[in-house]
């Protein structure tokens, strides 16, 4: 009997604190699109390479889109009960870490693919969307797999998608 009440405490304790970890007030001024403007920016100036399966372009277009889908739409969504459940809690614990990992070969589901070898052109179409999506006013639309956000998690998780995917360039 002492068993069962020790793992049914053990177990509460570990749950309210998962649930405390993920829901508490944090400092997130480092995962400003400002930021990440200006990090862009600089990427722009220098010499790169990347290490993953994509090429730099590729990489800056389906970027891009991932921002332009936050706005217009995404065309494919994850069932309701899988963005109220995984997706929701993928959101919230990529927040509560401030990092974000994910296939870095995966495409959007109804993403179209660009891979036109125009790395700058990429680069300033994210740069574009980023500052379009800044101004933006209207409704945003649900992220196909984490559902309905507000524009400041959209922001956070756009800034954690880019920096995910930048892990792959290295300066040269």
């Amino acid at each position: 009997m002492f068993t069962k009440y020790l793992v049914s405490g053990a177990f509460l304790g570990v749950a309210g604190g998962g649930y405390y970890w993920l829901n508490a007030p944090r400092d997130q001024s480092h995962l400003s699109l400002d930021l990440m403007l200006n990090k862009l920016e600089a990427l722009s100036q220098s010499s790169f390479e990347t290490q993953g399966s994509w090429d730099a372009s590729r990489t800056f277009h389906h970027l891009a889109q991932s921002v332009e889908f936050s706005m217009s739409g995404f065309p494919e969504q994850k069932s309701p009960i899988f963005q109220k459940t995984v997706g929701k809690l993928a959101y919230k614990v990529f927040n509560a870490r401030g990092a974000m990992t994910h296939g870095l070969d995966e495409v959007i589901p109804g993403e179209t693919v660009t891979a036109d070898g125009q790395i700058q052109t990429a680069l300033v179409r994210l740069k574009n969307s980023l500052l379009e999506f800044k101004g933006y006013e209207a409704d945003m639309k649900p992220h196909f797999a984490y559902g309905q956000l507000d524009k400041a998690d959209y922001a956070i998780a756009h800034v954690l998608h880019i920096n995910n995917h930048l892990e792959e360039f290295r300066m040269t």
